[in-house]
């Protein structure tokens, strides 16, 4: 069972360089404008991973009342999973839930 360290900080985007804000209701794990992340935990909020590599957004998956994000990290090739964010941008969303 993974083991979840809230951590919720304001981060530049690595991707997009939007000034990411807190999520407040839990940890902020990606970009709300272009859907980004870093390859930083291995547990959620642990920032233990060594890789730091980019994760690029590739999918959406239903995970109970909601969704996630499905990552490919262009560092190291591994798969990761989010929860997606209230402010979240819908439209990459929608576009990334589109069967290609």
């Amino acid at each position: 069972m993974k083991q979840f360290r809230r951590l919720d900080e304001k981060f530049i985007c690595v991707n997009c360089k939007y000034n990411v804000k807190e999520l407040k209701y839990s940890s902020r794990d990606h970009c709300p404008n272009c859907l980004y992340s870093l390859h930083v935990d291995i547990n959620p909020g642990d920032r233990l991973n060594k890789c730091k590599g980019i994760l690029e957004p590739i999918g959406i998956e239903k995970f109970k009342n909601t969704y996630k994000i499905i990552y490919k990290c262009k560092k190291c090739g591994q798969i990761h999973k989010n929860i997606i964010a209230n402010d979240d941008n819908m439209d990459l969303i929608i576009n990334l839930s589109v069967i290609k």
